[in-house]
């Protein structure tokens, strides 16, 4: 399936940290240069650039995730050929729990990690597309909280699409869980919520 999609992502480094701003999925061959789909999930995970440069002043070829292969799957069961992907964090860490760490660091106050940031409303804006359907997909650890109502209240929109986790109000759950028939089943009941 990864041969149907063109990957680009924005990659950079801040006090030491490797980081991505945003994550482009594209259809082989589509004349769409606009995303009709935004993503929103919690961090880049393992995701690379392709050049391996880090710290680039432009978008450069990145190699997917399983978690983007979910994406990619979503698009085609509802025919979209263009997503965007932002995440509550531009930490490029595969390790979720790495993640919790920094976020709970004095590190994590170091620079705005994430899009949602208020120093970050101009690039937030160039980046998100409006009228568009949204999907949140970060996931229910109690370490996203403050990022997650960040994000939701950011962006705004009572009609963005996911699985909330019931009795939290900025809980949606990760497009990649752990059991494969999960994974099946988060992408047949996203795909039917757009639909």
């Amino acid at each position: 399936m990864r041969e149907q999609f063109e990957v680009n992502g924005f990659f950079y480094e801040e006090k030491g940290y490797k980081c991505r701003k945003y994550l482009d999925i594209k259809r082989v061959n589509s004349l769409t240069s606009t995303p009709d789909i935004m993503v929103v999930m919690m961090n880049p995970g393992s995701s690379y650039p392709l050049d391996k440069i880090d710290n680039n002043t432009i978008p450069s070829a990145a190699v997917p995730d399983k978690t983007q292969d979910q994406i990619m799957k979503v698009m085609n069961s509802a025919g979209f050929n263009y997503a965007r992907i932002l995440n509550l964090s531009d930490l490029r860490t595969p390790k979720s729990s790495a993640l919790y760490k920094f976020l709970k660091s004095e590190e994590s106050k170091s620079f705005p990690h994430s899009i949602f940031n208020v120093e970050r409303k101009r690039e937030f804006k160039s980046l998100f597309i409006e009228d568009v359907p949204v999907i949140y997909g970060w996931g229910v650890n109690s370490s996203l909280n403050s990022l997650a109502e960040l994000a939701v209240k950011t962006i705004n929109r009572d009609d963005a699409i996911g699985l909330k986790k019931l009795g939290n109000e900025y809980s949606y759950y990760h497009p990649l869980p752990q059991v494969f028939n999960d994974q099946i089943e988060w992408v047949n009941k996203i795909t039917n919520l757009i639909k």
